[in-house]
């Protein structure tokens, strides 16, 4: 019989049993580690070099190979998975728009200066977090540093917040895809039920007025036929719930459910097709959009460097958030993903992947974006920034839609874009969605272990009801309230928090020690340099400016009024109230001094070795 060691010297200490088709050492049980800068019992993937072995045989862990926890089928399914839930449809609709609001071309050196400093950073900590402790955004807290769990409690909450509206925007997305059946597009022209006496088409027509009061016939099939917004008075009345709109979330929530019921082994099947079909499509609209008149003009407007506007603070939290908000970091979707990799997976080379793949994707989704755009404004006889005016959702849902009801193809071309932005927008579901189910999982194994498919079932339920508000007529209003308080700063807070509770108490040399147990080698000084100062300022910056200059809170023309935005700090607050309340509780329910308390809650509970694959380590065979 072979057996397989990384190093001669394990020979000596463990004994290797067989039983079951599992593969067991010898050893001592308790499971313990030394908090001490070189970790006992880490594992490294470079064999006889490892250092993270000890020499003296007693205290030694545990290590088994078991199968309690699902792993990824393939390498590219966690991939695609990341990918997937990192580009999203804010790539497509919120990048541009910044972009060419913040000096074109010019942004792109704020954008890159805040990703490799701030967010690819953040990044990386939470792939290496996930996959050395395999848990989930709430059990993880145990063995980091245990006062903080209430960090998990409050991404699961925002997590939630997220699914109301976000799957409400894939909804409509639905709705236009099965609108989109038709030899001619139904907001091609003013000759429709829901079209007023504002109404105007220029397109294929000369001598066209354009003015304030002036509305598209894409514009009017939004607001007037998709949400009939015009039926409610704001968020005070917000009118009754569309039963088209709740028909196609009740698909997209089917869709989910039968994606993530079995675990990672199903949703990692499904983003092969959710997270590769967008850039086909990406790629055959870049194609189309070039070709058209006028494209050159948003093509130089959106690149067109306004260096000026270097200079400007509002240019750089703009940059800061976006590669936040794009990368994803704080959501606890990438903890979860990467909990079910193998130990010695390369996450620093996931991570780097990517967050190229992101970054790059949001730079051509500018193209696609401005081509069209470009060619609007040759056909309204107008500047592209009269075009370009729309942002958020009413950029995808009337500025690009007018564009292609007026493109030769029209109905392949409406196809083909409401299908990308259905399975953009899913992948992300996906991801946020884990985040909640491997969290609470995590948390209470005894309860849920063996009900995943119950649990997941009564989590997307609860889903669809928290959405019916973003169903009604006004259901808009509620949408863009919840985007703009739901998450908006309390997430950036919970990142801010994550990183100092990961770098100032868990501690850098300890962090990077667990990096060196997975790959073989510490991280570099520009990590760890980032990772205790430069990210935690980074999400301070944007924390801080957001706060002192919030943005007035407008969509179309309805103005939020003041009780409302109250609202919004309420529900903001519902999410971030867990971090203090949970502090409070451990103090007060852990015995003995003020001084005990704080040391046994500021001191990771335990640290169990995480289970690893025999053959994913670097071994050599024994004879």
């Amino acid at each position: 019989m072979r057996i397989f060691c990384a190093s001669e010297a394990c020979q000596f200490f463990f004994k290797l049993t067989c039983s079951d088709g599992r593969l067991a050492f010898d050893s001592p049980s308790t499971m313990t580690r030394q908090d001490t800068a070189t970790p006992t019992g880490s594992l490294s993937a470079q064999g006889p070099s490892n250092t993270g072995y000890n020499n003296n045989p007693a205290p030694v862990p545990v290590i088994t190979q078991t199968n309690s926890r699902d792993k990824w089928s393939k390498k590219m399914d966690f991939l695609l998975s990341v990918i997937g839930f990192a580009v999203d449809l804010g790539n497509v609709w919120r990048f541009p728009y910044i972009c060419y609001q913040n000096g074109g071309g010019a942004f792109l050196i704020p954008y890159i200066v805040m990703a490799i400093f701030g967010g690819v950073p953040l990044f990386y900590m939470e792939l290496a977090l996930g996959q050395f402790h395999r848990t989930g955004a709430i059990s993880i807290w145990k063995h980091i540093c245990p006062i903080f769990k209430g960090i998990g409690y409050a991404i699961c909450v925002i997590a939630l917040y997220v699914s109301f509206y976000y799957n409400t925007i894939i909804a409509w997305a639905l709705f236009y895809f099965y609108s989109s059946f038709a030899s001619v597009l139904p907001w091609t022209n003013c000759d429709n039920a829901w079209n007023t006496e504002n109404c105007t088409n220029y397109f294929l027509k000369d001598n066209v007025t354009w003015n304030n009061y002036s509305r598209s016939p894409a514009e009017e099939f939004y607001t007037r036929n998709v949400l009939e917004i015009h039926k409610s008075d704001g968020l005070h009345n917000v009118g009754g719930v569309r039963w088209q709109l709740m028909l196609c979330l009740f698909l997209i929530f089917t869709i989910v459910y039968f994606s993530l019921w079995k675990g990672v082994k199903t949703s990692g099947k499904v983003v092969w097709v959710t997270a590769t079909l967008p850039y086909v499509v990406l790629f055959i609209l870049l194609i189309r959009g070039a070709t058209l008149p006028g494209a050159w003009k948003g093509v130089v407007f959106y690149l067109k460097p306004k260096w000026e506007k270097l200079f400007e603070t509002s240019v750089w939290v703009d940059a800061a958030a976006q590669i936040f908000f794009s990368l994803g970091p704080g959501f606890g979707v990438l903890l979860a993903l990467s909990s079910y990799n193998p130990f010695t997976n390369n996450c620093y080379r996931d991570a780097i992947v990517t967050s190229l793949v992101n970054c790059l994707t949001s730079f051509m989704s500018g193209f696609v974006i401005f081509t069209v755009l470009g060619y609007m404004a040759e056909k309204r006889n107008v500047n592209v920034e009269d075009v370009a005016r729309d942002k958020g959702p009413s950029l995808l849902f009337i500025t690009y839609p007018e564009a292609i009801a007026n493109m030769t193809g029209s109905t392949f071309f409406a196809i083909i874009f409401f299908v990308m932005m259905i399975t953009l927008g899913l992948d992300s579901t996906f991801g946020g969605l884990e985040a909640i189910i491997t969290a609470v999982m995590d948390e209470y194994p005894g309860y849920l272990a063996n009900r995943r498919e119950l649990f997941v079932l009564g989590l997307v339920v609860v889903c669809f009801l928290g959405s019916l508000s973003t169903l009604t007529n006004g259901g808009a209003y509620v949408v863009k309230l919840l985007e703009e308080f739901g998450v908006g700063s309390s997430i950036i807070a919970v990142g801010f928090l994550e990183a100092i509770a990961v770098s100032w108490f868990y501690g850098i040399t300890r962090f990077s020690n667990d990096i060196k147990s997975m790959l073989g080698y510490s991280p570099g000084l520009f990590w760890k340099v980032c990772w205790v100062a430069i990210s935690p300022a980074f999400l301070a910056y944007i924390i801080v400016s957001s706060l002192l200059k919030p943005p007035p809170l407008q969509l179309f023309d309805y103005k939020y009024p003041d009780w409302s935005i109250t609202v919004g700090y309420v529900i903001g607050a519902s999410s971030f109230m867990w971090i203090p309340i949970y502090m409070v509780y451990k103090l007060v329910w852990t015995p003995g001094s003020l001084k005990q308390r704080l040391a046994v809650c500021l001191r990771p509970e335990r640290t169990i070795m995480p289970e690893i694959h025999a053959d994913s380590l670097n071994m050599s065979p024994v004879p």
